[in-house]
């Protein structure tokens, strides 16, 4: 994985132009064992014998879907490759319904001479041109399917995407939005690179930004539900407007992780740069306050501390003022701990909270010094746990003696860098359906330590994007990004303590491995969402504080810990926010090469 991929796209897009820069994508997506994205694609590809069985299937309920796409000025090559490969599809139920806005006679002939060799291509000339949502409602006022999807003027479907999406719906009759997987491709059509593996239905993804984009399919029910039309305000970001105003009205989303959509680039296209077209990136802010205003929530849309085109913040505004428990296990090791609460002190701008320090068994004089030392703060207290080291244990009766509405469970060896980190923190615990936040973790060489944990990542749980420098972007921006995620790593989050309470806390089983994790699966299961916000940030001097799995007694006690862990969520948990056509032997996102 190459972390300096940003720089070094700048770089050539300097000296080489846009051609350049598509050329290398073309060559970055090549993996380090020899297989290029575009190998890979092809050999997921369905067969000729596969599409050939698609096309004979026959299925219980076989909805009409109406393909609605606006054109305007599409060059002649992508019209009639876009207007193919609806034709191509292997499930035949369907209508392509097209306004055609373009200043040229051209376009609407061509449509038109296709549109005679098969009725299901219905075209309607829009004299004067109302843009794209104008242009789209125009198109969708044609649209008689039970179910409407988006293709854009100059894109490609596969010919087994409608078939994908009938297979689904067929085996839940409820969804109401389906999404695909995608990738880009480029003036030919044949060179595919640039694929976008994404993860299950994740609001806080979608409002960091619109990761569901192509292939979208909703049904007609819904979309009546939600406004029926495109907003012509939102003219660059329609697509992201419809799809907030569409998930505030149902829970029924289904994600295909299948690349269904080719989107086209080509210059000025807006698969070749966001910043082709900066007003999508305004109109898409816009989007994202108004679905905020619509649910009551307060807060404020800025952009994503990186400035990336299309990618956003929301400050959330405290309700109310909880009082907050730190809870920091320690066991010597003091000049970690004086770190820790020094950063602690310095960073937090919080008024309602304690430090909760959890002496276990420490031995060095120098320890019970610094301990006395902070008798004179009213905000820290010292309580001991007698009993032997067990991190589930010990956080458990820690809880047991905390005040705080709110927890936020702390390793001795974290040193906080992130100034305003408490309130960011509560800003999204504070939701109704929040239970668990974490954090971003850096190790002192500048790299990152945890992005979020992916379960089955290197056996039962990895951390996300470990080693990559530390302002490294990460998959679709997945390192930077708020987003859901199915676990965090419990040296820095901060979980409600009714959920905690209702989960029976940390199961004391999980001594010193996977115990963070199992709390996150539970807080899942009891319907709450795990945030990953990366704009709490801290060092993390990992292994100081216990030591590496490197004695007979440790490894014996990790294995034990392994099984009963596997024993209690089984071996093929899936993890629903990692997308399974990417690999679980790295931590770095790239693709899954087993069935190559």
């Amino acid at each position: 994985m190459n972390y300096n991929s940003i720089t070094k796209a700048l770089s050539v897009l300097s000296h080489e132009g846009f051609h350049g820069v598509v050329k290398k994508i073309h060559e970055g997506y090549k993996q380090i064992e020899g297989v290029s994205y575009q190998q890979w694609y092809l050999s997921h590809c369905p067969t000729l014998d596969q599409l050939s069985k698609q096309r004979e299937q026959k299925f219980q309920y076989n909805p009409l879907i109406s393909i609605v796409t606006p054109v305007y000025n599409t060059p002649k090559k992508f019209l009639i490759a876009m207007i193919e490969s609806v034709l191509d599809q292997t499930y035949a139920n369907w209508e392509l319904c097209i306004a055609d806005a373009s200043t040229n006679n051209d376009t609407y002939d061509t449509i038109k001479d296709l549109a005679l060799k098969d009725s299901r291509i219905k075209v309607k000339r829009v004299v004067q041109n109302k843009g794209i949502s104008g242009n789209s409602n125009i198109a969708l006022e044609m649209a008689s399917g039970e179910y409407i999807a988006l293709l854009d003027h100059d894109d490609l479907l596969t010919p087994d995407a409608l078939y994908e999406v009938i297979t689904n719906i067929n085996k839940d009759r409820n969804t109401d939005l389906l999404y695909s997987d995608e990738d880009k491709t480029d003036e030919t059509g044949t060179n595919f690179f640039a694929p976008y593996f994404k993860p299950d239905f994740s609001i806080d993804l979608l409002r960091s930004n619109n990761y569901i984009c192509h292939f979208l399919v909703i049904k007609n029910s819904l979309f009546n539900e939600a406004g029926k039309y495109f907003c012509r305000e939102m003219d660059g970001a329609q697509d992201y407007d419809l799809i907030l105003r569409c998930i505030e009205k149902t829970k029924n989303i289904k994600h295909i992780t299948r690349v269904l959509y080719h989107w086209r680039v080509y210059k000025n296209s807006t698969a070749a740069s966001a910043s082709a077209k900066p007003y999508t990136h305004i109109a898409g802010k816009r989007a994202l306050a108004q679905h905020l205003h619509r649910l009551g929530i307060k807060a404020n849309v800025i952009d994503a501390p990186t400035h990336a085109s299309n990618q956003y913040k929301i400050l959330y505004t405290l309700t109310q003022t909880p009082f907050v428990s730190i809870i920091i296990p320690t066991c010597d090791h003091i000049d970690d701990l004086k770190k820790c609460v020094k950063s602690i002190l310095d960073t937090i701008n919080y008024e309602k909270y304690e430090i909760l320090i959890v002496e276990n068994n420490s031995k060095q004089k120098e320890t019970f010094d610094y301990y006395n030392s902070l008798k004179s703060n009213r905000n820290i207290r010292v309580i001991r746990y007698p009993l032997g080291f067990n991190y589930s244990a010990i956080n458990n009766w820690a809880i047991k003696h905390a005040k705080g509405e709110y927890i936020v469970l702390m390793n001795n060896d974290i040193e906080l860098i992130s100034y305003n980190w408490l309130h960011e923190m509560l800003s999204y615990c504070q939701r109704d359906d929040v239970g668990i936040v974490g954090s971003k973790l850096y190790y002192p060489d500048q790299t990152i330590q945890h992005a979020g944990v992916i379960i089955g990542m290197g056996g039962v749980a990895d951390h996300a994007f470990k080693g990559a420098p530390k302002n490294y972007a990460g998959y679709f921006g997945r390192a930077i990004l708020v987003q859901n995620l199915s676990a965090v790593t419990a040296a820095l989050l901060m979980i409600k303590r009714n959920v905690f309470d209702s989960i029976s806390g940390f199961d004391e089983n999980l001594a010193v491995a996977f115990n963070d994790v199992d709390l996150c699966l539970k807080t899942r299961k009891n319907g709450f969402l795990i945030v990953f916000d990366p704009d709490v940030e801290a060092y993390h001097y990992e292994s100081k504080s216990r030591g590496c799995e490197d004695t007979p007694e440790k490894k014996r006690r990790f294995h034990q810990e392994h099984n009963y862990f596997y024993k209690k969520w089984g071996k093929h948990y899936i993890d629903p926010y990692y997308n399974p056509n990417l690999t679980v032997k790295k931590n770095d996102f790239s693709l899954n090469l087993d069935n190559v």
